[in-house]
């Protein structure tokens, strides 16, 4: 008889434990973590103490995404206070990238719009085409060259068009040396609210 026709065979008939008490207490099984053998009601204990810790990791993790959110959030919130205290480009345009820094520790960011620096052409048909931002591992384009010296040394980017209704009036890009900073595959949930933001803050000192 086949292994595959006793387990279904004892999910059928799950009275025959019932009807062999005595079975199970004979049956020893090996020691998961040891050469040793074991009754099948410890085994079912060491199981379910494994399949708790398992639960508990998932728990950890969880609760610690969650406090990584709201730190973030919160992140996110004394951003936008501060971005709107500027009053006028001049301080906006020097102020954005501050703040990233000191709040977001990103290191190097640039702030592009086309109203004063249009942009080539494949920049400007890029930023039209992402309804999110979007990180890369490369430099799109030509904006490399937007970090002067510092380009060679960076390893990641994320791409943030600016909107106004649905005219891209620029592009904010962040960029690090560390290549995990930014990467493809990462949520952009909090950056889009960092764009909304900043297109907010700029738009109405812009021309109409």
């Amino acid at each position: 008889m086949r292994a595959e026709e006793v387990a279904q065979y004892l999910q059928n008939n799950p009275q025959f434990f019932e009807e062999h008490v005595e079975t199970l207490t004979q049956i020893n099984l090996p020691h998961p973590h040891g050469g040793r053998t074991i009754s099948l009601s410890e085994r079912q204990l060491l199981a379910l103490r494994e399949k708790n810790k398992e639960l508990e990791k998932k728990l950890r993790e969880m609760i610690a995404f969650a406090q990584d959110n709201d730190a973030l959030q919160h992140k996110v919130h004394e951003f936008v206070i501060a971005l709107f205290s500027a009053r006028d480009l001049a301080t906006l345009q020097e102020t954005i990238p501050r703040l990233l820094r000191d709040i977001f520790s990103i290191p190097h960011a640039v702030l592009r719009m086309w109203q004063i620096s249009p942009p080539s052409a494949e920049v400007l048909a890029f930023a039209d085409a992402q309804a999110q931002p979007v990180c890369l591992h490369h430099a799109a384009h030509d904006t490399a060259k937007w970090f002067g010296e510092r380009a060679v040394q960076l390893h990641s980017y994320a791409y943030l068009p600016l909107r106004a209704g649905s005219k891209t009036i620029g592009l904010l890009v962040l960029a690090s040396e560390d290549k995990q900073r930014f990467y493809p595959e990462m949520g952009t949930v909090f950056l889009h609210r960092i764009a909304e933001a900043v297109a907010s803050a700029l738009h109405p000192h812009l021309d109409r």
